[in-house]
């Protein structure tokens, strides 16, 4: 069930605050488990969408791609 547009818009990562990007809807892999995507290079964490309701917590989180760092955001 995808996230309304205008929520995906006010939405940011709690870790570091970067915006979200939508990966409800993702064709290229129907198998995986909806979920909004941290944009930072920095955090890079992916939050898990259940029955159309974002979970936006740092600990229901997992890192994705090479740059997920845990929810660790760097200091620099």
């Amino acid at each position: 069930m995808p996230v309304d547009a205008s929520l995906i818009q006010i939405l940011a990562c709690p870790a570091c605050h970067a915006p979200l990007e939508d990966r409800t809807q993702d064709p290229a892999d129907s198998a995986a488990e909806p979920e909004l995507l941290c944009t930072s290079g920095d955090c890079g964490l992916a939050y898990p969408v259940r029955d159309g309701i974002p979970v936006l917590l740092v600990d229901e989180a997992r890192p994705h791609g090479p740059q997920g760092m845990g929810g660790t955001p760097s200091s620099a």
